[in-house]
This record gives structure tokens, C-alpha cells and sequence, in this order.
């Protein structure tokens, strides 16, 4: 039974590396594929969010295989779940965006500064306390991210700019989740959350798709438009979500962290064999690998934090235990987070 178990976990984390990696190699190909002919970054995103859309509403109101949680209401639909789909748009408008100008390693390279932009921007919003152990974390990781632009051969600061872009966005998705799970008391699976994210994002990518890929498209003469490739490329996009979905339910905070980073390796290692525009050298791994030791670091230490919140202890009721002899004190297990789902690879 237990064996039994540990090969399906096994195979949770392998379908969730191998969608997820093979998400971005997809990506990458529809847009900078001569035979695709598709490099509108906007449009492919505004796809994927109107097929996450349509699925989940499928899934959770049709066929009532996830079950919403309780709680959601119009003013925290407006406040909090607006804004994260408004970020989570603009995370994969601009990474997505970026493919046009870098290789898929350089970008994965640079999303390695993600902890670095999440603390800061989280200690702005007073979510986040500054140590002297936090500053040698992101130290490291800002200097592991400089050594590998440095070791950089076909460095197009275009793309750079559009890849930072998209790792402020995100690390401002990840500040509205902690909000979200920390002030409004609404905890969310990752099915139920693009549930009520995908339609916000949707909107926030309409309309300047319609300002700025729209013209172009029409310009063009005839939309380049290949129906069963893109809805597949969607398809693969909800498939991910449900994989996380999956790993989240039957792992650990700490199996997920090293599935993440075992799959941004993956990513860096496999891009180099793919595509011709991935050249990487010693100074490029170099500098990776000391970002992604710090990215560890961090990881080990958030876990820590999180283990030692669920470790306090809250008072139950007299009247539960009268007959125990008085006030018993239980372990109460916390919710696992969302906020460890990253899905800026979508």
C-alpha cells in the first residue's frame, strides 16, 4: 500500500515536471516557429485564458469534480481577485513576450531572481521582516543571476526587460495571494483559483490585445490561426493546472519546492539540445547554479517559518473536552498554501 502510494506520488511529480517544462518548450516554439507564424505573445496568452475559463467552469459547475471553497464575495472578488488577475495577465503577457528576444535558458536564468523581487516587494507591504540571514539569501541569488547574464553570449536587453517584467508581476500575484490567504481568511485550490483568475485575466489581456496584436494581425492580411495546435497548446496549459493540483493534494510543501527546482534545470539543460538560439557556457551554469543555491536557501528557510507557525497551538473550547477535566489544547493543522504554486511558466 505504501509502495503503492509513493509510485503514484512519483508519477504526480513527473507528469507535473514534464508539463511544465514541455508548457514552455511549446510556448516557445508557437511563437518563434517560422511554421507556426504566430509571434503574438498576447493573443496565445488571451487563449489559454479563455480555455482555463470555459474548463474550469466545466469541471466545478458542469460535471462538480472540485468543489468551491466558501467564503468569496463581491468586495473580495474586486479587492484581492481582480488584482491577482490582473498580475497574473500581465506575468504571462510579458514572459511570454520575452521568448520573442532570449532563449528559454537566459529566461529561466533570470526568473531566479523571483525570491528577491517577492521579498522586497513584501517587506514594502510590511509582509516581510528584513535579517541579516535574508540578506545573504538575496545576495546570493542576485549574484548568481549577474554571473549568469554575464556569461550570456546573445544578450538582448529587449527581452531582458520584458522577462524582469514579468517576474515583478508575479512576485506581485504572489503579495495579493498572501493577502488574500493572510487578511481575507480565503484559502484556495489552484482549480477553484483560475476558476476566478482566468476570467479576470481574460479581460485585463482583451484590451490591449486589441490596441496592440489586433492591428497587426489585420495587417497581416489572413490571421495565421492553426485551431488544432493552439488548442492543444491550451489544452496542455489546463492539463498543468490540474498536475498542480495534483502534487499539491499529495505531496509536501518541501516535495513541491524541489520538483520546482528539479524542473527549472530541466528546462535550462533541455533548451540547450532544442533550440538553436540556446548557447550556454560555464559561466552561464556557474552563475544559475549559485542562484539556484540561494533560491534553496530561501525555500528552506520559508518552510522553516511555516513549520513553526503550524506548530502553535489554539485553546478549545471547555464545553468539547468537559468531560477530559477541563481546557485541552490541540494541534491544529494548517491549510497548505497556494502560494507556492508558481505558475509563471504557463
Amino acid at each position: 500500500m505504501v509502495q503503492q502510494k509513493s509510485i503514484r506520488t512519483y508519477a504526480y511529480l513527473f507528469i507535473y515536471i514534464a508539463l511544465s517544462s514541455g508548457q514552455i518548450f511549446f510556448n516557445k516554439w508557437i511563437l518563434s516557429s517560422k511554421q507556426i507564424n504566430f509571434p503574438y505573445p498576447l493573443g496565445l496568452t488571451l487563449l489559454h485564458m479563455l480555455f482555463s475559463s470555459v474548463l474550469c467552469f466545466i469541471v466545478i459547475k458542469v460535471l462538480k469534480l472540485v468543489k468551491i471553497e466558501d467564503g468569496m464575495t463581491p468586495e473580495i472578488y474586486t479587492t484581492s481577485v481582480f488584482p491577482i488577475g490582473a498580475m497574473f495577465a500581465m506575468t504571462l503577457w510579458l514572459g511570454n513576450t520575452a521568448y520573442l528576444y532570449i532563449s528559454v535558458a537566459f529566461a529561466q536564468m533570470l526568473k531566479a531572481i523571483m525570491p528577491v523581487a517577492v521579498f522586497l516587494l513584501g517587506a514594502a507591504a510590511g509582509l516581510e521582516t528584513l535579517s541579516c540571514k535574508m540578506f545573504t539569501i538575496m545576495s546570493v541569488i542576485s549574484g548568481g543571476v549577474i554571473v549568469a547574464s554575464y556569461g550570456e553570449i546573445n544578450i538582448n536587453w529587449a527581452g531582458v526587460i520584458y522577462q524582469m517584467g514579468g517576474v515583478i508581476g508575479e512576485a506581485l500575484r504572489l503579495i495579493f495571494m498572501e493577502i488574500l490567504v493572510k487578511r481575507k481568511g480565503l484559502k484556495l485550490n489552484p482549480i477553484s483559483l483560475m476558476y476566478y483568475v482566468s476570467p479576470c485575466s481574460f479581460l485585463c489581456l482583451l484590451i490591449p490585445w486589441i490596441f496592440l496584436e489586433k492591428p497587426k494581425m489585420d495587417a497581416a492580411g489572413t490571421w495565421s490561426f492553426h485551431p488544432i495546435i493552439l488548442s492543444l497548446n491550451s489544452l496542455c496549459t489546463f492539463a498543468l493546472n490540474i498536475s498542480v493540483f495534483l502534487v499539491i493534494t499529495h505531496t509536501s510543501a518541501l516535495t513541491i519546492r524541489v520538483a520546482g527546482v528539479v524542473k527549472d534545470w530541466v528546462v535550462v539543460l533541455l533548451s540547450a539540445l532544442l533550440f538553436a538560439d540556446t548557447k550556454l557556457t560555464v559561466i552561464n551554469l556557474l552563475g544559475y547554479g549559485i542562484a539556484i543555491a540561494g533560491v534553496a536557501a530561501y525555500n528552506n528557510y520559508k518552510l522553516k517559518r511555516e513549520a513553526s507557525r503550524g506548530n502553535e497551538t489554539l485553546p478549545v473550547d471547555d464545553s468539547i473536552d468537559k468531560g477530559l477535566g477541563g481546557t485541552h489544547t490541540h494541534q491544529l493543522p494548517r491549510p497548505r498554501r497556494v502560494d507556492s504554486w508558481n505558475v509563471d511558466e504557463i
